[in-house]
């Protein structure tokens, strides 16, 4: 009988452990590099693009940095960092050629609803274009920065200055730095004050700043203010796509792909933020499948709305790239970030329900009849 119930009573236990969703991180970084394909996520350089003289300057070069008949070794090439420290320990979703799907939800596969449908969850149909007009939607940035402990510990920077927008900075109140904003900082010794310096002395400003300057304000303020909620979104790697540099997009995903490596670093020896912070990784949209068609995306460009995702931090089981069927979506980001957390997003808008993330599963104890 006492073994019967010792039996009943650990089930009881393992099954509870098993169904109870107990937040396990505290800091979260949504880290964003905009339009970089699937594609080159999973199985690195493209074999129809990369000796193709339109979009590669000197194929001999980019070959003996970046080709391998093996797509794993490709990938790995490409993304080190991806595939030596996230595919070990964390979690990668949107590998097409296992049936696994991330998707972006709006109809639209360009940049502003794209990352309007990440933050705030909702797809809306009438966010169409890419100009610079204040969301609507509230955003779950502007949420958890309505929350304890989160207020005034939220921020955001971004390459593409429209930013303030999509986020709806006067409304929300969250502290973004977009394109090539100067960060006030009242010390002359500052690295803000130096970062500020390049900023202005740039011949040539466009709508997106240099990443490794958004990378730079990101991590000195970091590093000064350690806010526990991080929007870092990059963006030349749909620049150099839109001009048909395919060797420039490979170059520029692999210093992404260094960016996320010395964050992930720097965070896991801060012991503010160590084994206590959670990356999530993603883009808003993705391109065209084809050479003739890849340095473009739209509603009418097939391969516009095929997106992917990578986590790690705890929380995030150690699976590695997801290998089994299944479509998840760009809106249910907004409320995956808030289910980590141990928080619930609500708003007045529809929000996609949070990603069922893998879990690896603990033995069962051993039974002994006594």
């Amino acid at each position: 009988m006492k073994s019967s119930f010792l039996a009943l009573a650990c089930l009881f236990i393992f099954f509870t452990a098993r169904t109870q969703n107990v937040p396990q991180t505290e800091n979260i970084f949504i880290i964003t590099t905009d339009g970089f394909r699937w594609q080159e996520v999973f199985s690195g350089a493209d074999p129809a693009m990369i000796g193709n003289t339109n979009f590669v300057q000197d194929t001999s070069l980019i070959k003996q940095l970046y080709w391998d008949a093996d797509p794993n070794i490709r990938r790995q090439k490409l993304m080190p960092f991806m595939w030596g420290v996230i595919a070990q320990k964390g979690q990668l979703y949107g590998n097409r050629l296992l049936g696994n799907k991330a998707s972006a939800a709006n109809l639209y596969k360009i940049s502003y609803p794209g990352y309007s449908e990440i933050f705030t969850g909702y797809a809306d149909p009438w966010i169409v274009i890419n100009l610079p007009r204040e969301n609507k939607n509230v955003n779950i940035l502007e949420y958890l920065n309505n929350e304890q402990p989160y207020h005034g510990k939220v921020v955001a920077f971004s390459s593409w200055n429209v930013f303030p927008y999509i986020l709806n900075k006067q409304r929300s109140g969250l502290s973004v730095n977009s394109g090539y904003e100067d960060i006030e900082n009242e010390d002359a010794d500052s690295a803000f004050q130096f970062i500020n310096k390049v900023q202005d002395n740039m011949d040539r400003k466009s709508h997106t700043r240099y990443d490794w300057l958004t990378y730079l304000n990101a991590r000195e303020y970091i590093e000064e203010h350690h806010p526990k909620i991080v929007f870092l979104s990059l963006g030349e790697t749909d620049e150099f796509a839109h001009a048909g540099h395919y060797d420039r997009y490979l170059q520029q995903g692999t210093a992404v792909d260094k960016m996320i490596s010395e964050l992930w670093y720097y965070v896991q020896t801060n012991s503010f933020y160590k084994n206590k912070t959670t990356f999530i990784i993603t883009t808003d949209h993705g391109r065209g499948d084809k050479p003739f068609n890849w340095n473009n995306h739209s509603l009418l460009t097939k391969g516009s709305g095929q997106t992917w995702m990578a986590m790690i931090g705890p929380g995030i089981e150690p699976v590695g790239e997801i290998k089994t069927e299944q479509r998840i979506y760009q809106k249910q980001i907004a409320a995956t970030i808030a289910t980590l957390l141990g928080q619930e997003f609500k708003t007045s808008h529809k929000i996609g329900k949070p990603i069922p993330l893998p879990q690896t599963s603990p033995a069962i104890p051993e039974l002994v009849s006594k």
